[in-house]
């Protein structure tokens, strides 16, 4: 069920014109940009985005360009989780694991999660209730799953991405807020 959804998804992901995707990406930073979980926060989780994803790379350039502390995941393919690492400036990214731009692995700016303030995610689709149908990996829900500290869970997605009900299971992290090209979320 989950992965012909998640098919699904991409595909309507992946068939929004290019012009239409840079229009909906830009509304979508000034709406992460303007939550004020996002304004405290001093250091965030991002992501790399990939393929037809929400475009986070104006996103990482303009948190450092804020003075916020920008962390991004990278796959460590052995243990399958991800590992955390803080980057100084977007061209610390080179490809990793399945082509998606990675931070480089450089031990002093290995990062725990629970020193994160606020973690923004990826995921093919999402629902009003905050279940999220990710890559398929369950990286994140690995990572999620083992934070000691409140902190703000957010998908940044296309209108497009969002349908009335993704089933989900006891394992799967839910979002807190989800900030499409139209509005805002608060689950």
């Amino acid at each position: 069920m989950k992965s012909s959804a998640r098919r699904e998804l991409l595909r309507i992901r992946d068939e929004i014109p290019y012009e239409t995707r840079m229009e909906k990406d830009s509304l979508i930073r000034l709406g992460l940009f303007i939550l004020p979980e996002f304004i405290s926060a001093r250091i965030v989780l991002l992501y790399a985005s990939f393929r037809s994803e929400v475009e986070t790379m104006s996103i990482i350039r303009a948190s450092l360009k804020i003075w916020k502390r920008v962390v991004l995941p990278k796959v460590d393919i052995e243990t399958h989780r991800l590992q955390l690492y803080e980057i100084k400036d977007p061209d610390e990214l080179a490809p990793g694991f399945m082509g998606i731009p990675e931070p480089l692995q450089i031990k002093e700016r290995n990062m725990q999660l629970n020193n994160v303030d606020l973690a923004v995610i990826p995921g093919a689709g999402f629902d009003y209730s905050g279940s999220r149908i990710g890559y398929g990996g369950g990286y994140y829900d690995i990572l999620l799953a083992g934070r000691k500290k409140e902190m703000p869970i957010i998908a940044i997605a296309y209108e497009e991405q969002l349908i009335d009900k993704i089933p989900s299971e006891k394992h799967d992290v839910r979002v807190d807020i989800i900030v499409t090209d139209e509005r805002v979320i608060r689950i």
